[in-house]
């Protein structure tokens, strides 16, 4: 290894835990922390990310970058290890350092004003601390775009999923926006109610379970922690993974489902390559790669009618007898097709719908063709066109995701993009596991696990987004797999995208 890879392998391995123990603190945060410690933690996190982003933007990592890349290592690790450094050194110059801070410390403050503000379904008292972050967020784009050459919008996709950008995720959201909502029709019209759980299962008893499905999922609990949270999420960073749930004791379902989401994220997390630990081509390949393990475990593979069939039997041993978890019933349950008002507790055929929403509302925002003040109303509009329902209150509105006050701008697409990615990741799966639904019916996932790690896992960020999906699935990103799944899975009507008809 030359003197400038080593210098920068060692400032970017600091870098990386000092990002870590961010994530560790911001997890607390969520789970354990005293209100009264808001204060001091949006501080303590305020300083960590100016020294992270100081250490990444100094000058002389472009120095070493420019004579590490002279060297022309012919080892696609160390070139892809490069690329992404010096990626993440374009953006950390782009961005005023105060600017790093006054948004850390701003969406602290917003996050705990969005908790209560949720907790008690008024936008109004949220709306000042928001529009802050918008201001910021909509500076950050702005300056990351002109040092990029890219449109605000695009410089925020690429910080959370490189390569993709706004172009790519409109091609893709076109065909669902017309199409989905008519298929959410169809389901419904050949949809069969199911019998609904009559009484409560104690969190206790959800809780067990839960830990009992990551354990058999293949997470490692000697390297990570399941506990819980206002809004479930998986944090901390490799090798000490975090996850968080929440159980409902009239819906022990949504609970189990989103701890299977979450155990997506978490075993992508241990997978990663130990040996490229701290170095940016050993981590993950953005957001909507994390997305598509999350929704390929809990959508495609959780979901499933063998899968639900064995999940039927633990559900009893857990909760005891119960008519609305009998096999059947429980396929019915869980592949239920629902206009709702809930993103978290969406079906296949409407989640996409809540996205599209939220992309559209964020982009209006930022190119401030949308007041924050008018958020709320524009929420309504926009849940009455795509879903055909209209929240009753802001609490199941436009206050129930924590993303934007967080300033997670840009995220909302790739949850979307992901599942796009996860069908196609699913077809591909199907093709190369000969006996997949037999190891579903016996909660087997070795060898599941197996394949995920040798296509996605393991590749860590070596490949661009384009290159990821190719090797991962044998072509370029597209709806087909995913609509095709749906027919299959609710037998909605075909639809053939490329003609933009059903």
């Amino acid at each position: 290894m030359s003197r400038a890879r080593a210098r920068l392998a060692d400032r970017f391995r600091r870098i990386f835990a000092i990002e870590a123990a961010a994530g560790i603190l911001q997890w607390d945060q969520a789970v354990w922390m005293p209100r009264g410690g808001a204060e001091l933690r949006g501080r303590e996190l305020a300083t960590l990310a100016r020294i992270a982003h100081d250490l990444l933007a100094d000058p002389v990592v472009g120095e070493w970058l420019a004579e590490a890349e002279a060297d022309g290592d012919a080892d696609p690790w160390v070139r892809a290890d490069l690329r992404e450094m010096r990626r993440r050194h374009l953006r950390a110059r782009a961005v005023d350092p105060a600017l790093v801070e006054r948004l850390q410390e701003a969406t602290t403050r917003a996050e705990l004003v969005w908790r209560e503000a949720r907790a008690r379904s008024d936008f109004a008292l949220f709306a000042p601390r928001l529009a802050e972050v918008v201001d910021l967020v909509r500076e950050r784009a702005r300056q990351l775009g002109t040092a990029l050459g890219l449109a605000p919008y695009d410089a925020l996709l690429d910080g959370y999923q490189p390569g993709l950008g706004d172009a790519e995720v409109t091609r893709l959201f076109a065909p669902l926006a017309r199409h989905l909502p008519h298929l959410v029709e169809d389901a419904l019209a050949r949809r069969r109610e199911p019998l609904r759980p009559a009484r409560e299962f104690p969190p206790e008893a959800q809780r067990r379970l839960a830990r009992e499905l990551v354990a058999r999922l293949g997470f490692d609990f000697d390297h990570g922690r399941l506990d819980e949270s206002t809004h479930p999420f998986c944090g901390g960073a490799p090798p000490d993974v975090r996850m968080t749930a929440r159980y409902d004791p009239r819906d022990p379902l949504s609970g189990i489902m989103a701890v299977i989401h979450e155990t997506g994220h978490a075993l992508y997390s241990q997978g990663l390559p130990r040996d490229r630990l701290g170095l940016p081509v050993g981590e993950d390949r953005g957001i909507a790669v994390h997305e598509s393990q999350s929704l390929l475990m809990e959508m495609k593979l959780a979901r499933s009618r063998p899968f639900l069939h064995w999940l039927a039997g633990r559900l009893e041993a857990h909760f005891g007898p119960e008519p609305a978890f009998a096999p059947d019933n429980l396929v019915r349950l869980v592949q239920r097709v629902e206009r709702g008002c809930i993103r978290v507790d969406a079906d296949e055929l409407t989640y996409p719908l809540h996205v599209i929403l939220r992309w559209r509302l964020e982009r209006a925002l930022l190119a401030g063709e949308l007041a924050v003040s008018e958020l709320p109303a524009a929420w309504r509009e926009g849940m009455a066109e795509l879903l055909g329902v209209v929240p009753p209150d802001d609490r199941r509105g436009v206050l129930q995701d924590i993303h934007w006050s967080l300033g997670a701008f840009g995220y909302f697409p790739c949850y979307t993009v992901g599942a796009l990615l996860a069908a196609r990741l699913f077809a591909a799966m199907r093709r190369d596991l000969a006996d997949l639904d037999e190891d579903l019916a016996e909660g087997r996932f070795e060898r599941i696990l197996a394949w995920l790690r040798r296509r996605v896992h393991a590749r860590a960020a070596r490949d661009t987004w384009t290159e990821l999906v190719r090797e991962a699935t044998g072509g370029p990103l597209d709806v087909d797999a995913f609509f095709h799944q749906l027919h299959e899975r609710y037998g909605v009507h075909r639809v053939d995208a490329a003609e933009g008809r059903p």
